[in-house]
């Protein structure tokens, strides 16, 4: 088997119509992977269990939990905005990971990989809430990361911005000039990373050629953080 060859891996891909998840979808697929497409949003908190349970075996795991980011000034972020991003993007995460651990630790095998945010590498003005959420996940990742190494499980996260996905890049963003000029003096990439760029990013990073990376945060934004 090749380091690209998923056949015979069951991949559960959460918020699968959302944010990167056609990407990943579409890539994992072109891989051979059998991939479970869940296209819920994940605030109840019994759902991640309850998808765990209904999927069976699962030998990747990708979060991909997002939420449209609110652009409230700092003074006026209130409490339902703060639980409203919390609630999509952080409370899930623990659970999908204690729902998943139990089979991937008893045949000490699995991949973890949370589609984060770059937003919570470098500040940005109007983003609070979102980027402190962004940044929770990745501290989870960092400390839940070098706990599950003990299993052989190997959970990471890439950080991303400025990758090219219709939630928040969306076409008329993409063609008002005013955000060209932006990619441009904020992007030292001078463009959007696409999006099968960033999601076979993920699948090397699911493959058994990254099993030696535990608890790390990848960025990919074209170098934006960078700067």
């Amino acid at each position: 088997m090749t380091q690209f060859d998923f056949s015979g891996k069951r991949v559960l891909i959460t918020q699968s119509g959302t944010f990167m998840g056609p990407a990943l979808c579409d890539v994992f697929r072109d891989f051979q992977a059998d991939v479970i497409a869940d296209e819920r949003p994940l605030r109840d908190p019994a759902l991640p269990a309850q998808l765990v349970q209904e999927a069976g075996r699962i030998d990747i795991l990708v979060a991909n939990l997002a939420v449209q980011a609110p652009t409230t000034r700092v003074g006026d972020v209130d409490d339902d905005e703060w639980r409203h991003v919390f609630g999509h993007m952080v409370d899930p995460l623990p659970r999908l990971v204690r729902a998943v651990l139990p089979q991937m630790a008893e045949r000490r095998s699995g991949k973890i990989l949370v589609i984060g945010s770059a937003s919570a590498l470098r500040g940005m003005k109007r983003t609070s809430s979102y980027s402190a959420a962004r940044g929770a996940q990745l501290a989870y990742v960092q400390a839940a990361g070098v706990e599950l190494a003990q299993h052989n499980v190997q959970l990471n996260a890439i950080a991303q911005n400025f990758v090219d996905n219709p939630m928040y890049f969306p076409p008329e963003v993409q063609a008002n000039p005013a955000f060209q000029e932006r990619l441009k003096r904020e992007v030292p990439l001078g463009r959007l990373v696409g999006a099968r760029e960033d999601a076979l990013f993920a699948a090397y990073l699911c493959s058994s050629a990254a099993d030696c990376f535990v608890g790390q945060a990848f960025p990919v934004c074209g170098g934006w953080v960078a700067r």
